[in-house]
């Protein structure tokens, strides 16, 4: 945990802001190859219809597809309130991964950073979503440049209020950032978003296509406030391990004001519907749009409550939609995942 002072000469830095700023839209990105995701494509695609008609409720939604025909089949699933383009084309569906990170000037305006994305260290296709970055922001008609480290915007959660947090296993990783320390990371990333203090939690190697994103464990509700998903006490894999660590080294943390964080527990499903091994049974990897935020349920009536009650508590005044995307998240991610908001400037 290391803070950085602001070594900006007269003004205010870009700054990413929290993710519960007031939206423009929310970009996604339609699922497409079945090299990529076999048989379980169809399903897939229906859930993240599912997702962009939620979303679109309470936001605009931009989708983008890779062809006219994939385009076809997302306005059909999607219905007219989603608007679908083909002029991003995409590999896959990781929105928030693949897109810019967007920050506010500190004058009322945008500008769009790029993560240099590399398939989450060259372990999947991405000939298209290792641009989709810079052509979002030129969509947009935004400044746009790359930052000087390679991650995701899964990768890293922010307060919007100069604190970041990251897993080491994620971005100080050799299929990422090669030859770079973990300082020399750390420079970059808070360059990036405008920040003055990372939090590092180890985090898993090599057991995911990720290298263990935050944003399924940890996540910041407001400046001074973290939730963090725990397992049942019968669990003792390496993912439970992992979730119970971050949890305790969060409760001992400090952000870049000075305040020593808040966690907010939320406790993981005792069951759920799917047996893949790679499920997501995360809770907290929700997207929060304008007057809403959007969750999943695993059919566990019990935890699904508790959980839904307690996302509401610590966002008050909005809706909290618990979707059915079983499909999705056997892909190894959620709604988070798949959804990157653009805010308003």
């Amino acid at each position: 945990m290391t803070e950085h002072p602001d070594s900006s000469s007269g003004g205010v830095r870009p700054r990413v802001p929290a993710d519960d700023v007031p939206h423009a839209r929310t970009w996604m990105s339609w699922p497409s190859r079945r090299s990529v995701w076999g048989r379980h494509l169809s399903g897939v695609q229906d859930d993240i219809a599912l997702i962009a008609r939620t979303v679109a409720a309470y936001e605009p939604v931009v989708m983008c597809a890779p062809d006219d025909w994939s385009a076809r089949q997302a306005r059909e699933r999607c219905g007219p309130a989603v608007e679908v383009i083909t002029d991003i084309p995409t590999d896959d569906l990781w929105m928030r991964d693949i897109a810019p990170v967007f920050r506010r000037d500190g004058h009322g305006g945008l500008d769009a950073v790029g993560l240099n994305f590399n398939g989450w260290g060259r372990k999947q296709v991405h000939t298209d979503d290792a641009y989709a970055a810079e052509l979002v922001a030129a969509r947009r008609g935004l400044r746009f440049s790359y930052a000087d480290f390679v991650g995701e915007g899964g990768a890293v959660e922010t307060d919007g209020d100069g604190t970041v947090m990251a897993t080491e296993s994620s971005l100080v990783n050799k299929n990422r950032n090669r030859g770079m320390s973990r300082d020399e990371i750390e420079d970059a990333a808070l360059d990036a978003y405008g920040a003055d203090r990372m939090i590092w939690l180890p985090g898993i190697k090599g057991k995911d296509i990720t290298d263990d994103h935050v944003d399924v464990t940890s996540r910041f509700v407001r400046p001074g406030v973290v939730m963090v998903q725990l397992p049942p006490p019968g669990r003792d894999d390496v993912w439970a391990r992992d979730a119970r660590e971050q949890f305790t080294l969060l409760s001992g943390a400090t952000d870049a004001r000075g305040r020593r964080l808040q966690v907010v527990r939320v406790d993981g499903p005792d069951t759920v519907r799917s047996r893949k091994s790679t499920f997501v049974d995360s809770y907290l990897n929700f997207h929060v749009v304008n007057g809403a935020v959007i969750t999943a349920q695993f059919g566990d009536p019990a935890k699904d409550e508790a959980a839904r009650q307690t996302l509401a508590a610590v966002f008050p005044g909005r809706h909290v939609v618990q979707l059915d995307v079983d499909r999705l998240m056997g892909g190894g991610g959620g709604i988070h995942c798949s959804t990157m908001q653009e805010p308003l400037p």
